[in-house]
């Protein structure tokens, strides 16, 4: 099951038609769900002002579902599509509504905007603490090129995240691109590239996707290798992509968030659909 939540922004639709896909390329039903406030759900058969305003928010949480289910079927019109409400704060009813779930997918709708950087509250918290692999679909290439980009630092959590990659091209017959970047940073900025650190840091690329090679022998992958931070070096081969992958290991913790800060920035500045590959013990910690 997929499980994609809308608000009844632009942003919320493309997300629903992103998820729509997923799903048949899946071959699994779609869940679509709306936050409203708890207040909300359960004052519907109470009298009064607030029971007016409650059915007011009903009514308008219909309207957002109908849409979002029309626009699943657009895309894709012999889906299962399931809807449902969800009482209590955003955030939270999503990551308990995705428990079950192998994909949550949300749209990255937010009013701030500081130097580019433009994503909800709710996308945020939701892709820090969600058991289950988010997609944040931010934005949608308008000539993508048949790629999936992935981001490889050679930790032990690669395994997961090329897993999660590798499958997602095999499932859209695109090939995979797996960008390494690599910078060893001191005061005045990065020190500078030279051949032999390169070629150890190729060698570091090629073992860390070895296996996953032999399993998917259809993927065609390009190894890029580039010497600089890694958010920019994401940002740029994820330009005109179908989909980006990146893990959400982190070292530090709140509010159980366990999120890494090229993660958390790939969040804002993605050009492309992002998924976050959860750990297997994020959800155990």
């Amino acid at each position: 099951m997929i499980t994609v939540g809308v608000d009844g922004s632009r942003a919320g639709l493309e997300a629903v038609g992103w998820a729509a896909r997923e799903a048949v390329l899946r071959e699994v039903p779609l869940t679509i769900v709306h936050a409203m406030p708890r207040w909300a759900c359960e004052s519907e058969s109470e009298g009064g002002h607030y029971a007016e305003v409650a059915r007011w928010i009903r009514d308008g949480g219909r309207t957002v579902l109908a849409a979002a289910e029309e626009r699943a079927h657009r895309e894709q019109p012999k889906i299962e599509v399931t809807t449902a409400f969800l009482p209590g704060d955003p955030r939270t009813a999503l990551v308990s509504a995705a428990e079950d779930a192998e994909l949550l997918v949300i749209g990255s709708h937010g009013l701030g905007c500081v130097r580019g950087l433009l994503v909800g509250s709710v996308a945020y918290g939701v892709a820090g603490r969600a058991a289950c692999d988010v997609v944040l679909v931010r934005e949608l290439p308008s000539l993508p090129r048949g790629e999936v980009v992935v981001g490889v630092d050679g930790s032990p959590a690669s395994r997961r995240v090329l897993d999660f990659a590798f499958a997602e091209a095999e499932l859209r017959g695109a090939d995979l691109r797996a960008a390494h970047a690599w910078a060893w940073p001191q005061l005045g900025g990065f020190e500078p590239a030279d051949p032999d650190s390169e070629r150890n840091e190729l060698l570091v690329l090629k073992e860390t996707l070895a296996g996953h090679r032999e399993r998917h022998p259809d993927v065609t992958v390009v190894e890029e290798v580039v010497h600089g931070h890694p958010v920019e070096v994401l940002r740029q081969a994820a330009t005109g992509a179908d989909l980006l992958v990146v893990g959400s290991h982190g070292h530090g913790t709140f509010a159980g968030m366990v999120i890494g800060s090229v993660s958390q920035a790939m969040l804002h500045q993605s050009p492309c659909p992002l998924a976050v590959v959860r750990r297997r013990q994020d959800s155990e910690a």
